[in-house]
């Protein structure tokens, strides 16, 4: 299928032809018959990528912070491959469309293939092909055109501003920007009884809108706030939505002006909130936010998982929101026929972009139709290319930053690609072009089941790895996971029942152990006399809605990450962990992300690992201190490694924390028919005790033994 994409680098648009995205859990598939370009927010995103450099950094100001803080931390050779990775690869762009539903996952009840929806987020896409959680569709009512419903996303973001004014009937309401957002927002209050007035700076706008109401108004018009006092009155206006975008304080500044007493002022669009105090401190007036399409975005339960909000709790949801506009469709209270301006086929789309950054003439709603009786295929074939015998010829499942900025560039040359799959299209086929795939595939189970491939390498969120390796080990093909293993215990149970030793190779990315730092101290190290390790990790914190801290699909940060310290510490002491014990912080929400861990050896060996999220991000992140027989060793963030004791030296180095070199290991490891780089029975015992630091967490420190 063909997807709309643009270079962030330069702006640079072309139409890819990409594999259909990742059908997942409560997810539909739709083919798309409109999409709606968002003049405003896409406008933007366009304008940005034809920046230069200099231009980029200033009207991204946020991402620049984060580029420097990285350059701080990771060096600034490895930030600019990250930053030119990020800007060379093709984005998507589109959040709005409607079409007919052409499959459905298995846990989908409602919705069926044959369906016509109405689609929202960020997979709604300019693609011929989308995959959309059903709470971010919505069914089409019999009679209701599709360029019309291709408008709803929109629809519900204007609808849940009014749901923020909270207005009554025969109260008055001025909108202030009049693009598309704002004409929806326009028809919605003449719908519900509410007097409106329009207001904009643009008399092409205010032209516009003038087609299907009455009071529009240029804002910059002298007697502008005369006017408004007259309409309402002389009380002012009830409630004022902003629904423009600018940098300017403008329209806050107006709506302070021209709202009564006690009213209130609902910011939709993007516009600072900078405002002059003396109208709101005056009038006390009520500022609210609107958030997007309304209750449950930005909420991974409800957007990814559909786990909806009780009715009779939260009445409007975002989904609710989608629901009612194409319901109003459907009963000719509201049309789109007035803010359709321009209809582009789908292979034009780059001219109804240029048409909005020229304004080169007067636009509001922009839809691109799509040629909806082409065959379009599902996995595309990117070069020819054939398994090579006695190569590792892989396929790939995910890739995502990780495996973008790692993984990948340190395979790359060193192994056959074969296949990959990833959940969204572009992305898999910008893979497959930068490193030579064969394929990119529709689904995992392409991959998996290709007899080519030999070696499945896995960068999926964490609640997918278990089912991938399991299919990896039943199909006899080598896997490399990235940590962890697994998420429960049960699920170590059956690979560990399953396993054949010697049949294939499975290594998870404990990568740590392969540092030269690490290899440098366990030859240092002396095999027969125990030790005492501290290693205290500044992790940084991760928000508590983060997909890593969820337990069921992220694990948690413990099983999620504190497994590669726990791994680290069991190689150096060259024995098994004999029992665990460990506490957390108290926070909330309780996300034992805080905490003290105590090992202790089989061999005598004892490891304490502090793992703080509570720190700042200018101290380094890792420090590992071992202390053995007159001698201390001490890593500090894979840096720099000092000894102190018989020989008393300190090593200094770019940091290396052992990515490439266990992908060496393993890829020789294939190739030589040689054992394992990490023993299997070795992964999982680092997985089990993992899982007891999580026990005695839950029972308030409780010492657990660990079985081998």
């Amino acid at each position: 299928m063909e997807q709309l994409t643009q270079s962030l680098k330069d702006g640079t648009m072309q139409f890819l032809e990409v594999p259909f995205p990742a059908l997942s859990s409560g997810c539909v598939l739709v083919r798309n018959h409109f999409s709606v370009i968002s003049s405003g927010t896409e406008g933007k995103t366009i304008k940005d990528a034809r920046l230069g450099y200099i231009g980029k950094a200033r009207a991204r100001k946020e991402e620049l912070k984060k580029v420097l803080q990285s350059a701080r931390t990771s060096g600034i050779y490895n930030t600019y491959k990250m930053v030119m990775n990020k800007l060379e690869a093709p984005s998507a762009l589109g959040y709005s469309c409607a079409g007919e539903v052409i499959a459905v996952a298995g846990d989908v009840k409602d919705i069926r293939p044959g369906d016509f929806v109405a689609c929202g987020g960020s997979g709604a896409v300019h693609a011929e092909v989308v995959a959309i959680p059903v709470n971010l569709c919505a069914k089409i009512p019999a009679g209701v055109s599709l360029d019309e419903a291709a408008f709803t996303t929109i629809g519900a973001i204007a609808m849940q501003g009014l749901r923020q004014a909270d207005l009554r009937l025969g109260e008055t309401a001025v909108v202030i920007g009049l693009g598309v957002v704002g004409q929806i927002t326009l028809q919605l209050l003449h719908a519900s009884g509410v007097k409106v007035i329009g207001v904009d700076v643009d008399q092409q706008q205010v032209d516009l809108a003038l087609r299907s109401s009455a009071l529009i108004y240029n804002r910059n018009r002298e007697d502008i706030e005369t006017i408004i006092n007259i309409e309402t009155n002389g009380f002012g206006a009830d409630a004022v939505i902003i629904t423009a975008g600018t940098s300017s304080t403008d329209p806050v500044d107006f709506a302070g002006v021209i709202c009564r007493k006690k009213g209130k002022v609902i910011i939709v669009g993007a516009v600072p909130t900078g405002f002059t105090r003396k109208n709101y401190y005056i009038k006390e007036l009520d500022l609210r936010m609107s958030s997007s399409y309304g209750p449950g975005r930005y909420d991974a339960e409800y957007e990814e998982k559909g786990i909806d909000y009780p009715q009779a709790y939260v009445r409007w949801t975002e989904n609710r929101n989608m629901q009612s506009f194409v319901d109003l469709l459907a009963e000719k209270r509201i049309s789109m026929n007035q803010v359709i301006t321009h209809t582009f086929k789908f292979n034009n789309a780059p001219d109804a972009y240029q048409l909005i950054l020229d304004k080169s003439e007067p636009f509001a709603g922009i839809v691109l139709q799509y040629d909806f009786n082409k065959t379009v295929k599902s996995t595309i074939t990117v070069a020819d290319k054939k398994a090579i015998a006695g190569e590792v010829n892989a396929g790939f499942i995910g890739a995502g930053s990780f495996a973008q900025n790692v993984m990948l560039p340190s395979l790359k040359g060193k192994i056959n690609f074969i296949g990959i799959a990833t959940a969204r299209g572009n992305n898999s086929r910008n893979m497959a072009d930068k490193y030579g795939f064969s394929y990119c595939a529709a689904g995992s189970d392409e991959v998996v089941n290709d007899a080519t491939i030999n070696t499945l390498f896995v960068a999926t969120r964490h609640d997918s790895h278990f089912e991938f390796v399991k299919k990896g080990i039943e199909k006899g093909k080598h896997v490399f996971v990235e940590k962890p293993l697994c998420l429960i215990p049960q699920e170590l149970d059956e690979l560990q029942h399953i396993y054949k030793e010697g049949k294939s190779i499975v290594m998870v990315g404990f990568n740590r152990r392969f540092s030269p730092f690490i290899q440098q101290l366990k030859r240092l190290l002396d095999p027969a006399v125990p030790c005492a390790m501290q290693y205290r990790i500044n992790s940084g914190t991760i928000a508590p809605d983060h997909w890593v801290q969820n337990k069921e699909t992220g694990g948690g940060r413990i099983i999620g990450e504190v497994c590669h310290f726990i791994d680290t510490c069991i190689y150096l002491s060259g024995s098994t962990v004999k029992s665990v014990s460990a506490i957390a912080m108290k926070s909330s929400p309780q996300l034992d992300d805080t905490l003290n861990i105590q090992l202790q050896f089989h061999n005598g060996t004892i490891a304490g690992i502090s793992y703080f999220s509570n720190g700042n991000k200018e101290v380094d992140k890792e420090k590992l201190e071992v202390f053995s027989a007159g001698s201390v060793y001490i890593i500090d963030d894979y840096k720099t490694f000092s000894v102190f004791g018989k020989q008393q030296k300190t090593t200094k180095s770019t940091q290396d924390k052992g990515h490439a070199a266990e992908l060496t290991e393993f890829i020789k490891a294939i190739k030589s028919g040689g054992a394992a780089p990490i023993p299997f029975k070795e992964i999982c015992h680092t997985t089990n005790v993992t899982f007891k630091v999580v026990n005695s967490i839950f029972l308030n420190g409780e010492t657990q033994q660990v079985e081998l």
